[in-house]
């Protein structure tokens, strides 16, 4: 369930240092069933708890952040991950949807200086606009799995971040590594690695939440290119051709590049497509890596004019 379209809530906070880190009660709180955070999740929400503490200080220690960093946490919900990171960044951002918890992390935390905290939902707040820095950010999340894509591909538009560490679930980290002509690959790979750098950090059992999920959980860090390798009309055009690709990945690349509405392209403009690509057009678009998708990508803009 999403969130209204209604303006974010932005607790107020201080341009000062940060403060020292959180005492050590502060981690027993926020893994235990009688902590500041009502223990019930909300199902509609996609709520899961990480509650084991040591993979909690791996996630934490894998994102690096340092004293100069600016960071963005993305669904902290009880405050698993923000408790290990209160006072590593200069400054620290929470977003979070929920109501209970996000009055829950302004009772906590939001007094210090180097917190923020924004009520709202991530797929309508503007993130960028909450950096000071938006490209130097460093972003991490315990993404709901209902919107893991979504919420990537909008992390992933211009500006984008210097970092993304996010947790997700296994098949989708699977998805998002998978090589072309599997089964896993698709829009979601060819999207994220056309203007990323995508790898495994670490494995989350299911036995790792509360409430158990039904499926074990991934963390993969997402580096933007930067400078970014393709323009930004590169990568309108390379979205269109995706999108059509894999709407019809089991149909021939000609057929897809004729007919789908999103394209259309004149029979007699195949033949100069393939010899400027080298690609077999009647192989499925669904056996083209990232680098060959965007090669046609270019080409077929290079013969339209």
């Amino acid at each position: 369930m999403r969130a209204p379209t209604s303006r974010p809530t932005i607790a107020p906070r201080s341009s000062c240092a940060p403060s020292p880190p959180e005492p050590a009660s502060e981690f027993a709180a926020v893994n235990s069933d009688c902590g500041h955070a009502p223990a019930r999740a909300k199902k509609s929400l996609g709520q899961n708890f990480l509650i084991d503490p040591n993979l909690q200080r791996k996630i934490v220690q894998a994102l690096a952040a340092g004293p100069d960093d600016e960071v963005l946490e993305i669904g902290p919900g009880r405050g698993a991950l923000t408790a290990h990171l209160i006072g590593r960044p200069r400054r620290l951002i929470l977003v979070e949807l929920d109501d209970r918890l996000a009055a829950d992390l302004v009772e906590r935390w939001g007094a210090r200086p180097d917190v923020q905290v924004v009520h709202g939902d991530a797929l309508e707040v503007d993130l960028p606009g909450l950096a000071e820095r938006p490209h130097a950010l460093k972003v991490l999340g315990n993404i709901p799995y209902n919107i893991t894509s979504p919420l990537l591909f909008r992390l992933l538009k211009r500006p984008r971040p210097a970092q993304i560490l996010v947790m997700v679930q296994r098949e989708v980290a699977e998805r998002l590594l998978a090589d072309a002509g599997t089964s896993e690959y698709g829009a979601l790979a060819v999207g994220v690695r056309s203007v990323a750098d995508v790898e495994r950090v670490l494995h989350v059992p299911r036995q790792a939440f509360r409430p158990v999920p039904r499926v074990d959980s991934t963390v993969v860090r997402i580096t933007p290119h930067d400078p970014p390798r393709l323009t930004e009309h590169d990568e309108k055009a390379l979205r269109v051709l995706v999108r059509a690709c894999f709407q019809w990945r089991r149909k021939q690349l000609q057929k897809t590049l004729r007919e789908h509405p999103d394209l259309l392209l004149d029979r007699a403009l195949l033949e100069p497509i393939g010899a400027a690509t080298g690609f077999d057009l009647s192989e499925r678009p669904e056996r083209l890596s990232p680098e060959e998708l965007l090669a046609l990508s270019r080409a077929i803009a290079a013969i339209l004019g």
